[in-house]
């Protein structure tokens, strides 16, 4: 032992030491202990250093801390260490941290008060605790309930829940949750709805029983044992309700802060009510006894609303509204009664003052006379022997007195309301078992305890005994059971004190004899009990300081009694003659509460049943022996008895005990002081449970748990394979006290705290093995490390001296390089240096002589020139001045016209603001800028003109100065000559002179037209600079708005592509969610059938009642067959109603109007769907009509030309066939003297026919060309067309789109585009089904063709053969032989016939022209033939006609007949059987039919084929009652087999596939085109012909949806007993789960044993329903829905249990999960089911997997967690990190700051706040329509079905 505890109290171990505010604190220990240290030294959490001293004679160590794994247990006793600072920390970590307020305690649940609501108690959480082991889930009342209600359905044993705990702990409400979840899961044995009266009964005790208390704010201030009674199949069928100690005081007085029962406040808020007008009524600031607590209002509470809550109570129990407002009236008189003032008339007496206004409403309210109710609240009456005497009252006594009887009327108001309660409640049906509900005090102390506390400390003490003996009691039966050693433990014993209560001469015997003496009082009582018990018994003491109180040592504390009023309200006197007068009042209700309880009449008119079990007492008795006493017994005897008889109740039930703990005294939400906790802790017997416990074996362990956990610290040599042995064997060697554990036949115990020890050899052998492998790790990293920096180096080394070898010969190679070009550079250079020098002199010297023959020419030039200056120059000036004066005009010019374009520009700008102006302008800027552009081109030409001539006079210019020069020249040689020619000379210089005006003149001229085309070319170029600026300009402005129109334009596409997606999104969710809730209302409907048939069978039962006659059920007639019944079935329905209207006469009419209504709600339901169906049906049609319409205008002219043409051949044939009569009758009339030879009339005639015939020929060919031509560029417009419009769709839709204002219109475009695109599709699928069968058609007829042609080929080569005079006649011959057929043929067949077949020979021509292109050679030599032909028989003679035959004869000759071929009659795809052989058909096809043997040995389907061909014949003889008939009898025959089968699947799946393979049968053969497009020839003519059952349709689809959902609950109860085990607790991965210590709430171990249900289970269950749904037929798509159910069923499941788990929540169990999950998958891969949806209803479970794995530490953690958990909620995401608990020590906890993280990153999340998933809810289902490929006429009906009464048609 010593040394375990120097192993334990080592250095860093934790321990607990006393602290005054938390009461324990956690410390560290700085030092190890070693034995005989008189100290420890330890460190605070806070880093604080302290020595614990250790107590010097016991030597007690402080509290060892349990391992982190073990804190935050879901139960206490699995903590290593039990002790009271263990018990605390976990209370709180769980509280606090988890927000967890259950936890187990052994067999106690302890739940602690949150003051928050919490969502934990919806129905979903019932549901998911319904049919747990109180083990498998978290802590819950919903688990203790579901145990006692096992357990009583299991052992046949009474059960109790007994609440305990002081007020505001939470008693009222864990009873209230008991019993709805009782209520919720039982339902009720009848329609009386008993669970909701039983549910309705806690507010009518809420507000009479309950108050506010500084404490609480709906304190009971009552005990109440309520017993639920249930029949032998469990279920609810009354209760029963026990009422102790009401604290009547309350009535009259309340402390500060409090207030009276609720009810007097719920009547005063509504004191404005007009029925309460004459209770006079007002605020309850205006009573007495409603202002005295000064806290008349709760804060987020309604009294208006509590009170209308409390009178539905009332109604729905029966009570009604009479009795209910006599009922407050009562209340209000009390009211008014305390308000009544007592004036003290002298000293002995008091008075009343006259007209009192409230003892007037007294009065009134309850019917007695004033002056006698005044005139005995202030008197008494005393009588003697002899004579009676009144006595007045002083005025404390009379207010006393008034007091007492307010107190005594609501004390005889609350007994009669909970007396009428369970009248009410109560049952005429046999009880079986009950669960009894005990919602009492818990243990109270007070600075001044008085009476009240006196009994409910009384009533604690026995609860506490039979606790402890339960307790003592299962443990001594569990080690019984394990074969252990039993030791006496000792536990504390309250019997002593007990005794000192109740035993004889007790408290309660001292206080009733005191109560029995004339003159007893509490100071004479208190002297008794000290003289009594003051030295004889060690648990009563004595105050120091008083004389008037006494302690008394409880289980829990010392508790000090002020004996003041003990003796009063222990006698509980009223004044008799007040009684008296209240006796003799008119109010009935009064009377009847002071009546005895026998004389008491109900107030619904009910007498209290006489069957069931006795009930026990609700009152006390209080009958009395004479009139004179008003009581026979005192208070405390009658709770005494009262308290025997429960405590003899309990002991005969199993108990299960709810510990309320209140964790501080201010109501804070999740706010936890220590010392009241602890506190209550010891004072309600957790402590005391937890103390047992550690005195034995507290830690139990299975073996194979213990191996799995402990086989770390085992070696290889010490497995063996008997675990059990191999167990013991460690044990031995790890632990070396034996009697610190025991082996049981299959557990493992444990003393306290070894199972810590174990836990540390535990780690210290991981943390060893840690060390190790990071040792062996790093040693591996560190050489692979060395090793890549050596191979590194290496290869550095290795590279560098290579690179250096590079760089040397590198440069040895520069070097020589550099010598070369040094020596061709330097060459190069001098060579280049002389030949500059060289070339430089040639230059010089060029340079000079140039320069010197430039100065001599220019000295020449000078001087001609200056002469020319000196006249340019004057002219020059002149210029100048007139260019001045031009330039300023212009300039003048400029600025107005500047100042007019500014103007005109502004203007302009405004209006280019506009787009429209802008693209006008645009516009027009082009236009002008290309007619600017030509007119420059224009100008352009005009000035090369004008420069070429220019040239053309300076090149005449040049020529002619030439010529004037050597002119000049010429005259200067001869100026000697012409000096003697004086005369010549003076003329030569007047010529000269005019010459030179001239050459002026020109040059003038020319110089005009430069400066004139130079400015013109100046002001064209600004002009088109500008212009081409503006056109930039503006190009560029359109651009941008071309880009912004753009923009927006995607802008809008986009959003309106959004606004598209989500409206389908949302209208897919309205679709499914409309779907889902008219699956709901079928189901439903189903459900009250079925309730109507129960109902129907037990009535035939009760009441033999014979019902001959009677085939059909009334739930076929309801069941949507109402209006498909036949009129032959109405005398039988109205015999059936008669009869059952006799026996349904002792039903509840309660019930059936129920039914009736549920019925008609049905119904209108259904009408206003079906009303909703045919307004969509008539807006498609309506839709339809107007596409129609349009398509019709669209070929309108098509339509035409075609109706033109048709008329046109019409014509034509008629023409025909009058000359093919015409000739015959020619030919048939002249026969006799051969008119028919050649040359005769006729015969010109047919000549004459047939070269028109030839003719016509041509021309219909060249039409037919025609034609074909236009119909092929038609078909191709109109192709293009539909191209068109489908590119610019988008386009014209967006363009549409951005005109829609609001989401109305958005919605109704979408829905238009739907419809448009519908009816589009189904126009083109009609377009394309006629277009298949035209061609089916003119295949055929080709062939005809083909097969005619070949014929007349044949005849045209017989004919050929034939002499040429006798080839006509032949040829004729065939032609009449072959419209004769025809002919025949045609008038065989009805008119109707021969008009559609006149139609097909229309159309059979316009096809048969285009076959002639092909027979073109042929055409052209049967032409050139006839032409010989003509010429050879115009020449012939008369002579030869003799010798020839004539057709005449030929016709007279016997024609053969034609044979037209016949063919066999075959099978039509129908059986036929007769009206009688019905009933047989149905009983063989369905109700004997075996799934299995069909599914193996015949076809899918065949009993649905077997049935529509019988319908079918049925519609083909036209007899509507017998499809009537069989359809009734199929629907009515499958109910009945599914409701005799329904939990077999292989039923339920078997007749959901023939089921739906019946429904696609009837829209198979419809006749409906939309059903009729993958169907070949054949079965289009097996469609029906006469009846449409599209509305029989609809009854068999409502049928296939409740099979599928009978099939869904059917896997449903299938896999749910596996889900949890196989996906959850079953170790998949072996050695990856560590197994926690457990408590006693055994958890499913996770160890697979025999019988377990594993994840193999799971896929094994699953192939076997896939396998047989597709055995069965299925339709694939229906398998896709079935498989995402089931997947949906397993990851709800699943996921609710983890949720509700905290011992799943680990990092091991995640991955667990995810490997079951890919598990899953693979199934669904296998299968080739990935697409089916299944895998997405697993992402809540996937995504809680992960969360469990990830990291959850940072902000970056909470922000991957955030975007990660998608399907997930808040609450949910905020459940798994509260539940998260570490298996290992190596695992960290979630901190509640990054909890707090998560929950600030997810407020903004808009989602459901449930927690749990919804299992029960199931996607609606569709059925696609599936056609079959299968004949008919093939099936073949096997001998094993009995079927050969059918007959093949």
């Amino acid at each position: 032992m010593n040394r375990e505890l120097e192993y334990m109290f080592v250095e860093c171990a934790r321990v607990w030491i006393p602290d005054a505010e938390e009461v324990w604190k956690s410390a560290e220990l700085t030092k190890d202990y070693k034995s005989g240290d008189a100290s420890l030294q330890l460190m605070l959490e806070d880093g604080t250093n302290i020595e614990h001293k250790l107590d010097p004679k016991t030597k007690n160590l402080p509290y060892l801390r349990n391992p982190d794994i073990l804190v935050g247990e879901n139960d206490l006793t699995a903590l290593s260490y039990l002790h009271e600072p263990a018990v605390l920390h976990n209370l709180k970590v769980r509280f606090i941290d988890s927000k967890l307020i259950y936890t187990y305690c052994g067999i106690v649940l302890v739940a602690i008060n949150p003051y928050e609501t919490l969502p934990i108690y919806g129905s979903d959480i019932i549901n998911a605790y319904s049919g747990q082991n109180m083990g498998d889930m978290d802590p819950h009342i919903f688990a203790v309930a579901e145990e006692a209600y096992k357990q009583m359905a299991r052992d046949e044993r009474n059960q109790s829940i007994i609440v305990s705990g002081e007020s505001g702990a939470g008693k009222t409400v864990s009873a209230k949750y008991a019993m709805r979840y009782f209520a919720t899961v039982s339902g009720s044995a009848s329609e009386a709805n008993v669970e909701e009266k039983v549910l309705a009964s806690n507010p009518i005790m809420e507000a009479i029983g309950n108050a506010k208390t500084t404490r609480n704010d709906n304190s009971s201030r009552f005990g109440k044992y309520i017993e639920i009674g249930f029949d032998n199949r469990f279920r609810i069928i009354g209760a029963n309700m026990r009422t102790y100690l009401l604290e009547k005081s309350r009535v009259v007085f309340q402390a500060d802060e409090e207030r009276n029962y609720h009810i007097f406040y719920q009547l005063c808020a509504s004191a404005h009510l007009p029925e309460f007008k004459n209770l006079k009524l007002s605020s309850a600031n205006d009573f007495l006894y409603t202002r005295q607590g000064r806290s008349p209002v709760i804060d987020g509470v309604d009294d208006t609303k509590e009170l209308s809550t409390t009178r539905n109570a009332f109604t729905l129990l029966g009570i009604n509204e009479s009795y209910q407002m006599g009922l407050f009236q009562v209340l209000a008189a009390i009211l008014h009664l305390g308000n009544v003032e007592i004036k003290d008339r002298d000293s002995d007496s008091s008075v009343i003052p006259p007209n009192n206004r409230h003892l007037t409403a007294f009065c009134d309210l309850v019917g007695v006379t004033y002056p006698d109710m005044s005139q005995w609240l202030c008197h008494r009456k005393l009588k003697t022997a002899t004579e009676t005497y009144v006595k007045p009252l002083p005025r404390l006594q009379a207010t006393n007195a008034r007091d007492a009887l307010s107190k005594h009327i609501y004390a005889k108001l609350f007994n009669w309301i909970v007396e009428h309660v369970n009248k009410a409640l109560i049952t005429n049906v046999k009880q079986h078992s009950f669960i009894g509900v005990l919602d009492i005090y818990g243990f109270e102390t007070f600075e001044i305890n008085s009476f009240e506390q006196f009994c409910i400390n009384y009533a604690n003490e026995k609860l506490q005994q039979q606790f402890n003996m339960h307790v003592f009691k299962l443990e001594q039966e569990e080690y019984m059971k394990e074969q252990i050693p039993w030791t006496l433990i000792d536990f504390y014993d309250n019997q002593p004190c007990i005794n000192l209560i109740e035993a004889k001469m007790g408290i309660l015997d001292l206080l009733d004899e005191e109560c029995k003496m004339p003159k007893g009082s509490d100071d004479s009582w208190a002297q008794k009990l000290y003289n009594t018990h003051l030295k004889t018994c060690s648990l009563f003491e004595k105050p120091r300081m008083s004389n008037r109180a006494f302690i008394i040592q409880h289980f829990a504390d010392k508790v000090e009694y002020q004996c003041d009023g003990f003796l009063e309200k222990n006698k509980d006197t009223v004044n008799e003659e007040q009684i008296n007068v209240l006796k003799a009042s008119k109010f009935d209700l009064l009377v009847e509460l002071f009546q005895d309880e026998q004389k008491a009449t109900s107030p619904t008119g009910q007498v209290p049943g006489t069957g069931g079990r006795t009930r026990l007492s609700v009152k006390p008795d209080k009958s009395r022996d004479s009139k004179s006493k008003e009581h026979k017994k005192t208070v405390g005897c009658q709770f005494r008895n009262s308290l025997q008889m429960l405590m003899d109740t309990l002991n005969a039930t199993t108990p299960h005990y709810v510990r309320c703990i209140k964790p501080n005294d201010f109501k804070l939400a999740f706010s936890f002081d220590p010392k009241r906790a602890v506190q209550q802790l010891r004072a309600c017997g957790v402590l005391e449970t937890i103390r047992i416990s550690a005195a034995g074996f507290p830690s139990r362990w299975t073996y194979q748990e213990f191996f799995s956990r402990y086989r770390v610290l085992m070696k290889q040599k010490d497995v063996l394979p008997d675990k059990k042995l191999t167990c013991k064997n460690v044990l031995e060697k790890l632990v070396q006290d034996q009697d610190k554990y025991q082996f049981g036949k299959t557990k493992i115990f444990f003393r306290a705290g070894q199972v810590a020890y174990l836990e540390k050899l535990r780690a210290d052998k991981l943390r060893a093995a840690c060390i190790r492998i990071q040792k062996t790790i790093r040693c591996w990293l560190a050489r692979k490390k060395y090793l890549r920096k050596r191979s590194a180096a290496i290869t550095i080394q290795r590279f560098t001296r290579g690179y250096q070898a590079r760089c040397l010969a590198k440069f040895m190679r520069r070097t020589q390089a550099a010598t070369v070009i040094q020596k061709y550079q330097r060459m190069y250079v001098e060579r280049k240096r002389y030949r500059q020098k060289q070339a430089a002199a040639l230059v010089m010297q060029t340079i000079l002589r140039a320069y010197m023959a430039r100065q001599k020419y220019q000295a020449l030039l000078r001087e001609h020139k200056a002469v020319i200056i000196q006249k340019y120059i004057r002219g020059w000036l002149a210029r100048c001045w007139y260019k001045r004066c031009l330039l300023s005009i212009v300039y003048l010019q400029c600025c107005m016209r500047r100042m007019k374009a500014r103007r005109e520009l502004k203007k302009l700008k405004i209006e280019a603001r506009s787009v429209e102006h802008f693209k006008k302008l645009n516009k027009g800027m082009e236009n002008k800028i290309m007619q600017l552009q030509r007119k420059v081109d224009e100008q352009n030409k005009e000035n090369r003109s004008i420069n070429e001539k220019l040239a053309g006079l300076e090149n005449s210019y040049t020529v002619e100065s030439e010529k004037l020069r050597g002119e000049l020249s010429r005259l200067r040689g001869v100026e000697e000559d012409a000096k003697s020619k004086g005369s010549q000379v003076m003329s030569l210089l007047e010529e000269l002179e005019r010459l030179r005006k001239e050459l002026s003149a020109t040059q003038q001229e020319k110089k005009t037209i430069e400066d004139w085309a130079q400015k013109y070319r100046d002001e064209m170029e600004k002009m088109v600079s500008e212009l081409k600026d503006q056109n930039g300009t503006l190009k560029k402005d359109k651009d941008d708005l071309n880009r912004l129109i753009q923009e927006q334009s995607q802008q809008m596409t986009e959003k309106m592509a959004r606004v598209i997606v989500e409206e389908t999104q949302q209208l897919e969710t309205d679709l499914n969610e409309e779907r889902s809730r008219y699956q709901n209302l079928l189901t439903e409907h189903l459900r009250l059938e079925e309730k109507y048939d129960d109902l129907k069978e037990a009535m035939a039962l009760s009441s033999n009642v014979s019902k001959p006659g009677h085939r059909r059920t009334d739930s076929t007639h309801s069941s949507n067959e109402s209006e498909y019944t036949y009129n032959s079935e109405y005398a039988e329905l109205e015999e059936g109603s008669r009869a059952a209207e006799d026996v349904t006469r002792g039903m509840d009419t309660s019930l059936t109007l129920k039914l009736q209504k549920r019925l008609t709600e049905l119904e209108q339901e259904k009408q206003s769907l079906r009303n909703e169906l045919e307004n969509k049906e008539e807006q498609f049609q309506r839709a339809r009509a107007r596409d129609d319409a349009e398509f019709k205008k669209a070929r309108g002219a098509e339509l035409e030309y075609e109706s033109l043409k048709r008329q046109e051949l019409e014509s034509e044939n008629k023409k025909l066939k009058h000359d093919l009569a015409e000739m015959r009758k020619s030919l048939l009339g002249d026969a006799a003297t051969g008119a028919g030879a050649p040359g005769s009339p006729a015969y010109k005639v047919l000549l004459d026919q047939l070269n028109a015939s030839c003719e016509e020929l041509d021309v219909r060919k060249e039409e037919v060309l025609i034609l074909r031509s236009q119909l092929v560029s038609q078909k191709e417009a109109m192709h293009h067309k539909d191209e068109k419009e489908t590119m610019t769709e988008p386009s014209v839709y967006a363009d549409d789109v951005n005109k829609l204002k609001d989401a109305d219109e958005l919605k109704q475009a979408y829905i238009g585009v739907k419809d448009t695109n519908r009816l589009l599709e189904h126009q083109l699928q009609t377009q394309r089904r006629t277009y298949d069968n035209e061609v089916e058609v003119l295949r055929g007829e080709l062939q005809n063709v083909k097969e005619e042609n070949n014929r007349q080929q044949q005849l045209l080569a017989q004919n050929l053969q034939l002499p040429p005079e006798a080839r006509i006649e032949a040829s004729l011959q065939h032609e009449i032989t072959r419209l004769t057929n025809e002919n025949l043929e045609l008038m065989a067949d009805d008119p109707t016939a021969s008009r559609e077949a006149r139609v097909t020979i229309l159309r059979r021509m316009v096809d048969l022209m285009e076959q002639l292109e092909k027979q073109d050679r042929t055409i052209r030599k049967l032409k050139k033939q006839l032409k010989v032909y003509s010429k050879r028989i115009g020449e012939m003679g008369a002579g030869q006609a003799e010798g020839q035959t004539s057709p005449g004869q030929m016709v007279d000759e016997p024609i053969h007949p034609v044979n037209i071929p016949r063919r066999e009659k075959d099978f039509q795809g129908m059986l036929e059987y007769k009206k009688e052989d019905e009933l047989k058909l149905v009983k063989n096809l369905i109700l004997e039919l075996k799934p299995r043997g069909v599914a193996v040995n015949l076809i899918p389907g065949l009993p649905a084929y077997i049935l529509f061909m019988c319908l079918r014949h049925a519609d083909y003889v036209n007899d509507d009652q017998k499809v009537r008939t069989l359809l009734t009898s199929t629907i009515n025959s499958i109910k009945k087999i599914l409701k005799k089968r329904g939990d077999d699947f292989e039923t339920v799946s078997f007749w959901l596939a023939n089921t739906c393979r019946f429904l696609h049968c009837l829209k198979q053969y419809s006749g409906d085109e939309a059903f009729m497009k993958h169907n070949t020839q054949r079965q289009n003519e097996h469609s029906l012909s006469n009846f449409d059952l599209a509305e029989y349709r609809q009854v068999i689809s409502d049928l296939a949806i409740q099979i599928y959902q009978q099939l869904i609950k059917c896997m449903e109860n299938i896999l749910q007993p596996m889900i949890v085990s196989g996906m959850l607790e079953h170790e998949t991965i072996q050695g990856v789960s560590g197994v926690k210590p457990t408590g006693l709430r055994k958890r499913t171990s996770s160890i697979a044993d025999e019988g377990t249900y594993t994840l193999d289970s799971i896929l094994r269950q699953l192939s076997a329903f896939h396998s047989t749904m597709c055995q069965h037929g299925t339709d694939p798509e229906l398998i896709k829905q079935v498989v995402k159910q089931q997947f949906y069923i397993i990851g709800a499941v699943t996921l609710n249990n983890l949720l509700l788990r905290k011992d799943m929540c680990s990092w091991s169990k995640g991955m667990q999960i995810r490997y079951n999950v890919s598990q899953l998958e693979e199934w669904l891969r296998d299968k080739g089911l990935m697409t089916c949806g299944a895998k997405e209803t697993l992402e809540p479970l996937i995504q809680a997997a992960q969360l469990l794995q990830v990291k959850k530490k940072t902000d970056e953690d909470a922000e991957a967690i955030c975007s990660m958990c998608q399907a997930l909620t808040t609450a949910q995401i905020v459940k798994v990190l509260n539940l998260y608990t570490p298996v290992n020590e190596f695992e960290e906890r979630v901190s509640v700051a990054f909890i707090r993280t998560i929950q600030t990153r997810l407020r903004d999340r808009c989602e459901s706040p449930q927690l749990l998933m919804d299992t029960k809810m199931i996607y609606p289902v569709t059925f696609p329509f599936n056609p079959s490929s299968l004949a008919l006429e093939t099936i073949q009906i096997p001998s094993s079905l009995n079927l050969g009464f059918l007959t093949r048609v």
